[in-house]
C-alpha cells in the first residue's frame, strides 16, 4: 500500500481552495463592507446600519419581498409536475425516449432567448392572443405581460416551463436505479397505480425530493433575474419587481451599491436560513425513518 504524510493530500486541494477564497471569499467580504458604506461610485464612508434602515423603509423593496415569496410558488408546482411526468415517463409508455429528450429540452435553452421569445408571445397582439383570437376566444386574449395582475403570473409560468426538465430528469434518474422488484410485486398482489406511487415510489424518491426543493427555493430566490429582465424589465409599475432585480436597480442604474449590497447581503442570510430549515426538516426525517 503506498503510503503518503497526512498533509499531502491536501496539498492537491489547496489550489482549488485558494482560488474558491479569491473569488468568492474577497467578494462576499466586499459586499458585507459596501453595506456599511453610503457610497456613491467606489468608496464612501462608513455608516453602520443606515443602508439597511434605507432599504428596509422603502416601499419598492417591501413590494420587491412580496413578489419573490409569491415566486416560490413555483418549487411545490415544480415538484409535483416533475414527480408525476417522470413516474408516467418511468413507466415506460411508448414513446418514452422522444417524450423524455422533449421535457428536457427547454432546460438546456439559455434564459435570455427563453424570455426574449416568450415576451413575443405574451404581448398583446402576440402568438398567443392571434392563436385565442382565431379560435374565437377574445375573452381570453389578454395583455399577459403588460397587465399588473396578469405579469407576475406569467413569468412564473415561464420559469416552470423551464426549469421542470431539471426536475424530471433528475427525479427518472433516481428512479432508474431503483429496484423494480418491489413495484412488480405489489403489481402482481393487485395494487394500482397510485397505491404504488404512494407507498413505494414516494419513499424511495423521499431525499431526492427534498434535495429538489433545496435547489428550487436557492433559484426562485437568486436565479430568475434573467426572466424578469428579458420579459418585463420589472413593469409594468412595479408588478415583477424582485429582489434581484431591485439589487440591479440600485447597484447599476442608481449607481448605489451600498444599498443593492445591503439588498444582497439580506437575500444571502434568507437564503441560507432557509436552505438551514430544510436541511433541518431532511434531518430529522431521516431520523424518524432510522427510529
Amino acid at each position: 500500500m503506498l503510503r503518503t504524510r497526512p498533509w499531502v493530500p491536501y496539498l492537491y486541494v489547496a489550489p482549488m481552495c485558494i482560488l474558491l477564497a479569491l473569488v468568492f471569499g474577497y467578494s462576499l467580504v466586499r459586499v458585507f463592507d459596501f453595506s456599511g458604506r453610503l457610497i456613491r461610485g467606489a468608496s464612501g464612508s462608513w455608516t453602520g446600519f443606515l443602508n439597511y434602515d434605507l432599504v428596509l423603509e422603502d416601499p419598492t423593496f417591501r413590494e420587491a419581498v412580496e413578489n419573490s415569496a409569491l415566486l416560490l410558488l413555483a418549487v411545490p408546482i415544480l415538484t409535483v409536475i416533475s414527480l408525476l411526468v417522470s413516474v408516467l415517463l418511468f413507466d415506460r409508455a411508448r414513446g418514452w425516449r422522444i417524450y423524455r429528450s422533449a421535457v428536457f429540452l427547454p432546460y438546456i435553452l439559455a434564459i435570455p432567448v427563453v424570455g426574449i421569445v416568450f415576451s413575443y408571445i405574451f404581448q398583446f397582439n402576440g402568438v398567443l392572443n392571434e392563436i385565442l383570437r382565431a379560435l374565437g376566444l377574445e375573452a381570453l386574449a389578454l395583455d399577459w405581460l403588460g397587465d399588473e395582475r396578469l405579469a407576475l403570473w406569467s413569468v412564473l409560468f415561464v420559469i416552470v416551463w423551464r426549469e421542470v426538465g431539471f426536475g424530471i430528469i433528475l427525479f427518472l434518474a433516481r428512479l432508474m436505479t431503483m429496484d423494480e422488484s418491489q413495484l412488480e410485486s405489489a403489481q402482481i398482489d393487485g395494487a394500482g397505480w397510485f397505491q404504488r406511487f404512494r407507498h413505494i415510489i414516494l419513499p424511495q424518491l423521499r431525499g431526492t425530493i427534498e434535495f429538489y426543493a433545496v435547489v428550487a427555493t436557492i433559484t426562485m430566490l437568486a436565479g430568475v433575474f434573467a426572466y424578469v429582465f428579458t420579459l418585463t424589465q420589472g413593469g409594468p409599475g412595479n408588478a415583477t419587481q424582485i429582489v434581484e432585480f431591485y439589487i440591479y436597480n440600485q447597484g447599476v442604474r442608481n449607481s448605489l451599491p451600498g444599498l443593492a449590497s445591503a439588498v444582497a447581503v439580506l437575500l444571502l442570510l434568507t437564503t441560507l436560513l432557509l436552505i438551514a430549515v430544510l436541511f433541518r426538516v431532511r434531518a430529522r426525517a431521516t431520523e424518524e425513518q432510522l427510529g
